[in-house]
């Protein structure tokens, strides 16, 4: 089996609700990490062989596969796919891990993972409905804890298989 290795990783600046961050569309977000990450690790776009974003909160803004669409609005165009996980509270650290286990299996050569977020465009909650909507027999004291996100902001790891 094949070790896979971090070969860059990129962040977004920190940002607070409703701060200058929170007018930028999460797409828009992913897709300038996307571009400083690839420009910063000098991988060729040709190299690439998948996106992998998690996602907790898929409505909205962040909503039709949100890390497909960071492929199309970044520098890696239709040239790469993308994908989307939500594993609530882990869906970014879920994105690296299926990464890593693509590159060591042999599958993948190259996979960007990492996660996006926009709090202020989607808070908490946003897809949680009540109980007695989605289960007409619930009870009352029945509840529906929202999931936390992935990552509050962009993070993007660049896996590459040791090719000796």
């Amino acid at each position: 089996m094949s070790d896979a290795y971090i070969v860059g990783a990129v962040r977004a600046a920190g940002g607070k609700k409703n701060g200058r961050l929170s007018r930028m569309h999460p797409i828009d977000l992913g897709a300038a990490v996307v571009d400083a990450l690839v420009e910063k690790s000098g991988v060729a776009v040709e190299e690439i062989d998948d996106l992998i974003f998690g996602c907790v909160s898929q409505v909205g803004a962040q909503a039709g596969n949100i890390g497909r669409n960071v492929c199309l609005s970044s520098v890696l165009g239709e040239a790469v796919p993308g994908t989307t996980v939500d594993r609530q509270c882990g869906s970014g650290q879920q994105a690296m891990h299926f990464a890593a286990q693509a590159v060591m299996s042999g599958t993948q050569d190259v996979v960007i993972a990492g996660g996006v977020e926009s709090m202020s465009q989607v808070p908490i909650g946003a897809t949680v409905t009540k109980p007695t909507m989605v289960f007409p027999m619930a009870r009352s004291s029945v509840s529906v804890t929202p999931g936390c996100s992935s990552t509050s902001l962009p993070v993007l790891k660049c896996w590459r298989r040791n090719m000796n």
